[in-house]
Formats: C-alpha cells, structure tokens, sequence
C-alpha cells in the first residue's frame, strides 16, 4: 500500500504551487527522469568532445602541477597524481553503470518496438490474406458470370433460331 505524505492530503494547496521535492519526500526520484538523465550522461560520454575535454582537463591537471611553484601544487607527481587518479577513477565508476542504465532503457525500448512491429506485420499479414482470399472468390465469380461474347453468341442462336421460326410458320404462296 502505498504511503501519502503529508503534503499530499493538504487540500488548501494546489498540487502545482508545491515543491518538485515536496511530494517525493521520503520517496524515490522519478525512475524516467533518472533514467532520461542517465541517457543523457551516456550520449556526452560518448561524444569526441567529451574525450577532448576530458584530455585537456588531465593534461591542464598534470601541467599545473608539474609546473606550479611547490607550495601552490595540490597533487604531487611524486605520489604519482594520486588526486587525478582518483577523481578518473571516480568518473569511471560511475560511467560504467549509467551506461548499463541507458542499454537497459535502450533495450526495453527496442523489446516495445519489436513487439510492435510483430503485431504490425501480423495485421498486415491477416490483411494481405484477406485480400488474397476477395481476389480468389472474385475470380471464381468472373468464371461464373457471363462475358460480353458469351451473351453475343446466346444472341445471335436466339435470333438464328426466331428466323428460322418465322420463316417455318410463313405459309407458302
């Protein structure tokens, strides 16, 4: 069962005027505005302009701390950058994950857009097949009906036979 807030049962205060943080408050963040996020981070990540960034800031890291006078430097190369290091290491544990975060949304869209396009394909093939089957009872109903030569060659024994008819029943003089 779920757990209504305080904010929430207050009816004097329209459900817009309050916080974006107020009615989750306990709760969880919305997971689509996680998971937008994290697809998001994902799509930066994996831009040329983030690498180049992301060399430039390491390579100004390393520089200003090579060349900066001592008592200034806050990441000694003689401990081997172990601030740089770290704050690399930290951005990557965390790339990891959120990059599994955006595939498994990407996935889940993918699974919803298969299923889609089954059931599309399965309509259209019920379509196709329906149509096949009108096509083929119409055939059979054109071999059925009559064709204009058909009606002519009726015509013309008809007419044969009311001249020869006409001219029995016409007495001789």
């Amino acid at each position: 069962m779920a757990r209504i807030s305080r904010q929430d049962t207050r009816l004097d205060a329209p459900k817009g005027s309050r916080g974006p943080f107020s009615a989750r408050l306990g709760g969880r963040p919305s997971r689509d505005r996680f998971g937008r996020f994290t697809e998001w981070i994902a799509r930066k990540m994996g831009t040329p302009w983030f690498l180049i960034g992301l060399t430039i800031f390491a390579a100004a890291w390393l520089i200003y701390n090579v060349t900066a006078p001592a008592e200034w430097r806050f990441d000694s190369a003689a401990n081997g950058f172990t601030a740089l290091t770290l704050i690399l290491s930290l951005q990557a544990s965390y790339a990891a994950p959120l990059i599994l975060l955006a595939q498994n949304r990407q996935d889940d869209r993918d699974r919803v857009q298969i299923e889609q396009d089954r059931q599309r394909a399965e309509r259209n093939l019920n379509d196709t097949e329906y149509l096949a089957r009108e096509v083929v009872s119409l055939r059979l109903a054109m071999k059925d009906m009559a064709t204009k030569e058909f009606i002519r060659g009726e015509l013309r024994s008809l007419v044969e036979e009311l001249d020869r008819d006409t001219t029995e029943e016409r007495p001789v003089d």
